[in-house]
Formats: C-alpha cells, structure tokens, sequence
C-alpha cells in the first residue's frame, strides 16, 4: 500500500459506548514495519467485519514517518523518535510530521508504538517510570502501563529509557561542538522525547512494543497479537481479556555509551540481552581505548552502524520493581 508523504493517514473507529481512546502507531521508524503489517492486518479485519469496536477509540497510524518509510530507512531527515514536540518553526520533514501527530496524541489516554530491532533477538516491550512527581517524566499511570505491557505478549519488559538517556547527555553535551546542529539536538536532554514519553507528557500512558529483529518473518505476527491484546484487555472489543504473562524478566536500563568515530568497533556481532559480565570487552574506540561493560547485566541495542555521537548500546540490569503490582481492570480510571 503506498504512503504519501504530503499527509499523515489515520484510520479511526468510534465505538457508541463510552471507553478509553486507544492510538497505536506503526512505522515511526521507517525500516521497521512490523507494525505497518500488524496494523493493516487489523484495519483488513475491521473492514471485513471480522472485528468491531464495540466501546472508546481507536486510532490506527500504520506509517507514521512516511517519508522514512519511502525511502526504507530509520529517518526521513532526522529521527522522528526524538525530540518529539510541536513547534512554529519547523526545519525538517520530522518537525512537519511532529507538528500532526503530537496534537493527535494527545487527545488520547494509552499509546501502543510499535518498533522492530536491528540486531537479532526476541521481542520486548518498554514501559515508563514509576508513579513520581519528579522534574524529569512525572508519572501517575505505572499500574495501568505495567497491566497493559504484561498482557502484550512478549516475557521481557525494560524500564528507564528516560532517565538514562539523560544520564548519558550530560556526557554528550561536553564534546558537542556549538556549529552542529544535529549533535546539539542529541545534546539536549528533551531529545530523549519520542512518542511514548510525549504520550505521558500529556497525561497518557505509553508502551513501545519492539516486535524482533527487522527482518524476522514472526514480526509482523507479534505486532498483531499485541494490538488484539491491547483491544481485548483495553474492552475496545468483547472478547475475553487476555492472561498476564507470570514468567516476566523485568530489566532496567542503566547505562548509555555513544559511538565517537566510525572506526570505533564491537569486539563481536551483539545481539540485544546478550550477558555481560563487569569488565569483559565489548569494543574498542578508534584510538585503541577499550570500552569495558561497567558492571555485570546485559547489552541493549547494539548498533555497529550507529553515527557520530549517537547510540552505540545500551546496559541493563534486574530491574528491583515490581511488575506484577499493576491495575488489573480493562478500562482506563
């Protein structure tokens, strides 16, 4: 199915009793599509008859970068999963984009984006912080984000995106030269803002769903299982709720190490959740430097391609919250 990359298309469902207002994004990234397929094997059911909306909203974005989705690749301009706000002066097609899609967020209470991985792995899903009322991500609907993410499918959910970008920005900022602007956007703190974490910034709830590595032919599957799920657990349908999974490995994000140069390396091909023990060898910088893991966990997100001053991975480890204390009803309170 062609995308136009002049408009952002949405497909909505208005359910004639009350419920929550569901939005589920595929294609934010624009190799990953998954989540298209997932999607639009959905919206196929929906025409057909073979799925009603029986109460809420549903709203389907099956691309919602497409012009990263013309060209097969992560970005259009830029990558739309970052510093995700509206703005008057927009400079790029993401900012084009931003300016659509943050208005249509926020009119709705839990946000399913759907994401595929580079390296080869099984599916996770990420969830929020912890109810606070902190200056970073403030947070009031952790029950309802760990119920849902519990339900998704996947047994493996990860924590602290936010706070560990941040971290990891403290770092970037000293070595971002004032001319560059693209460094300068991936130095500033709000650039760890993508679709769930703006999502909760207006008073929703998010999880991002990464459905396995981007050419896994299971992909497009799990993207499907988890929208159903989300329907069913939600109450957008009437079908049975589904069972939370009991068998969860819950993990936190610690650690952020960005790649310096091109020639910095991997000592080996990663693939995310892989072990690591304190002090083993992960890589090595283009000066010879070795970059050793900082403590025993696993890595996240190895990217071998990733640019100057971006993300090379991620560590984790155990998260110490508990999963299982979460919201067990299938509306949003």
């Amino acid at each position: 199915m062609p995308y136009a990359t002049t408009a952002l298309r949405v497909h909505q469902f208005v359910g004639l009793e009350a419920g929550p207002a569901v939005i589920i994004l595929g294609a934010v990234h624009g190799s990953e599509v998954s989540g298209t397929r997932g999607i639009e094997r959905v919206l196929q059911e929906l025409d057909q008859g073979m799925l009603t909306i029986a109460r809420g909203r549903l709203t389907l974005v099956p691309v919602t970068n497409p012009l990263a989705y013309q060209k097969g690749e992560r970005n259009g301009d830029r990558n739309l999963n970052r510093n995700l706000r509206p703005t008057a002066t927009p400079q790029d097609f993401e900012d084009r984009i931003a300016n659509a899609l943050c208005p249509l967020l926020a009119q709705h209470d839990a946000l399913l984006d759907l994401h595929s991985f580079l390296s080869p792995g099984e599916p996770f899903a990420m969830i929020g912080p912890a109810n606070n009322t902190g200056t970073l991500e403030p947070f009031t609907h952790a029950d309802q984000e760990q119920s849902l993410a519990l339900r998704l499918g996947p047994r493996r959910i990860v924590e602290g995106w936010l706070s560990t970008y941040a971290t990891g920005v403290q770092v970037r900022m000293a070595r971002t030269p004032p001319t560059d602007r693209a460094g300068l956007l991936s130095a500033d703190p709000s650039y760890g803002v993508g679709t769930t974490e703006y999502m909760r910034s207006q008073g929703g709830y998010a999880i991002t769903l990464e459905c396995g590595q981007h050419a896994d032919p299971a992909a497009p599957n799990v993207a499907y299982r988890a929208i159903r799920n989300t329907l069913a657990h939600l109450g957008l349908v009437e079908e049975a709720a589904p069972v939370p999974r009991s068998d969860v490995e819950f993990l936190r994000l610690s650690q952020v190490i960005d790649r310096y140069h091109a020639d910095d390396n991997f000592a080996k091909v990663w693939s995310s959740f892989d072990p690591v023990q304190a002090g083993q060898l992960i890589g090595t910088r283009h000066d010879g430097t070795l970059v050793l893991a900082s403590a025993d966990g696993y890595i996240v997100f190895p990217n071998g391609n990733a640019t100057k001053g971006n993300e090379w991975f991620y560590l984790a480890q155990r998260s110490t919250r508990n999963i299982y204390a979460a919201y067990s009803g299938r509306t949003v309170s």
